[in-house]
């Protein structure tokens, strides 16, 4: 299938929003959709070959799943490369526009299971939380 992209530029330097994009005490703070759900751990082994496991769930815990696969490229404050445990890869890249704000880009391949757009819409809120809690903090 056709990777989907999708972006958004936040209002703070390349290397804060690169940090709070890859620590753990940050991933948990911002890597859900909607209200209605949280991400209770985020661990991250953050290194060529290192791997991620992220926790996302509903907070009823009516559902949830694991987020999780290996990092296969770091080039420092420029982008990450990843493969998911299912095959899908994921490229997150990072371009500072000024001193103080940065363009995040993801590329990902969708899952077969849901829509495109449901997909774009779901990563897209997920980006748009970071984005949030970034400038915010």
């Amino acid at each position: 299938m056709e990777p989907i992209t999708i972006n958004i530029t936040i209002l703070k330097p390349i290397n804060q929003v690169w940090d709070y994009f890859y620590i753990p005490k940050h991933i948990v703070k911002w890597n859900f959709t909607t209200p209605k759900w949280h991400c209770p751990k985020a661990v991250i082994d953050f290194r060529e070959g290192g791997k991620f496991d992220y926790r996302l769930e509903c907070k009823d815990k009516s559902f949830g799943y694991n987020f999780s696969g290996n990092i296969t490229e770091i080039k420092d404050q420029e982008h990450v490369k990843s493969q998911l445990d299912d095959g899908r890869l994921i490229e997150v890249h990072f371009r500072a526009i000024d001193p103080n704000t940065t363009e995040v880009t993801q590329i990902f391949e969708p899952e077969e299971q849901y829509s495109r757009q449901m997909q774009r819409d779901a990563w897209y809120a997920i980006l748009n939380n970071f984005h949030k809690y970034v400038e915010n903090n």
